[in-house]
């Protein structure tokens, strides 16, 4: 049986693929013996994302203690992430913006369906980590709140 995400993830080099649609939910992830990527707490995913692990050690470890008292709001799945609702639109959430669990801070579009991301936490935007109209994937840091 040939599947598209199959070929999806092999050429662009994804290791996890993540869909859900009218309540069927798929997720695709390859490399059994490789680290799990968690939705919980991402104290790990930082380190994930700066590249092989045979990356500089110091970097990581430097980056992390500076942003130890935060928390990351992670995304949810493979796609493109937008700050504000349209091009002309205000951005959802600012550095300094107070937000709650249902707090929408960002929309992510996902195979051409727009997907609002809430904040499922309480605290103050710290940071904005993900660029806007730029890809990103699943579990990628998108803010950091306080």
């Amino acid at each position: 049986m040939h599947f598209a995400p199959c070929d999806l993830m092999r050429k662009n080099d994804l290791s996890v693929f993540e869909m859900e649609k009218d309540g069927f939910r798929l997720k695709l992830q390859k490399g059994i013996g490789e680290q799990p990527i968690s939705m919980g707490p991402a104290q790990a995913a930082p380190a994930l994302q700066n590249g092989p692990p045979n990356a500089s050690a110091a970097q990581p470890v430097s980056a992390h203690a500076e942003t130890s008292h935060l928390r990351d709001i992670v995304s949810p799945m493979v796609g493109t992430f937008y700050r504000a609702a349209s091009p002309d639109a205000p951005a959802f959430v600012d550095v300094g913006k107070e937000v709650t669990e249902e707090t929408v801070v960002c929309i992510i579009e996902a195979m051409k369906v727009m997907n609002e991301i809430k904040a499922e936490t309480k605290g103050v935007i710290a940071e904005i980590v993900a660029e806007n109209g730029k890809p990103v994937q699943f579990g990628q840091v998108l803010y950091r709140v306080r």
